[in-house]
């Protein structure tokens, strides 16, 4: 087994955060596949050379095909209170997304009624309440786009099964890559073109402001292409007008 070493973006005694790969699995499931858990567990044990086993706690999830910042308890009184504090929604989660269409409109609040379809690990998206589902809310906006592809910043109100993939799907939006989702085509590298860019909340324990932003895969045109546009129009932002 290749030995797995984390881009780790925050570490201290009681949380592990780290900059999640695409295609790595954060809880085991039918496949069998060793999960990032099991893989960090392994790096931590070796690392600080420990001779018993090692406590990894799973606060919260994200897809195989995505990236992105992702937090790990290292304690068990950590691991209680974060998820407690996504229970009470006291975490906020950005997403970046890249699409194929531009939305109609550059800013907006997204609510949908999800069902789930556990056979295809597949949800669906309706405009009204229908039986069995759940609500999902989102707010995104735009915030650049290259030649082919849009650039969309998500901030998921609630937590749904692929909440932001069939969302934006439902509006015509696609993710580059999410075959599930109506995407035309996979990635090389079967991952998608969503990345969890940033966390924030209070620590656990400490009590102080966390905020953890996530590089995005740095071996990838499209990524490159659409950040260096972002922060083309951030530059333009806060430099004056000289005419």
């Amino acid at each position: 087994m290749k030995k797995y070493i984390p881009e780790i973006l925050y570490e201290d005694n009681h949380l592990l955060v780290i900059n999640k790969p695409a295609g790595m699995l954060v809880q085991g499931d039918r496949t069998g596949d060793l999960p990032l858990s099991e893989h960090l567990k392994l790096f931590l044990k070796e690392k600080y050379n420990k001779p018993g086993n090692v406590f990894m706690g799973v606060t919260h999830r994200i897809d195989r095909p995505v990236s992105g910042v992702l937090v790990f308890a290292k304690t068990g009184k950590a691991l209680t209170r974060l998820n407690n504090m996504f229970k009470e929604k006291e975490i906020q989660k950005t997403y970046w997304a890249v699409v194929k269409n531009k939305p109609k409109q550059l800013t907006a609040n997204l609510v949908h009624y999800l069902i789930k379809n556990q056979q295809k690990n597949k949800s669906r998206a309706y405009t009204q309440a229908q039986k069995n589902t759940k609500r999902s809310e989102l707010n995104y906006q735009w915030l650049a786009s290259s030649d082919r592809y849009h650039l969309l910043e998500v901030k998921p109100l609630t937590g749904r099964h692929h909440q932001i993939r069939v969302q934006l799907a439902s509006i015509g939006c696609a993710i580059k890559g999410d075959l599930k989702y109506g995407f035309p085509r996979s990635n090389k590298d079967a991952s998608i073109h969503l990345h969890a860019r940033k966390i924030e909340l209070i620590h656990p324990v400490k009590k102080e402001p966390l905020i953890i932003e996530a590089p995005i895969p740095n071996n990838d045109v499209v990524w490159n292409v659409l950040a260096t546009k972002v922060s083309q129009v951030n530059y333009d932002k806060l430099t004056p007008d000289k005419t």
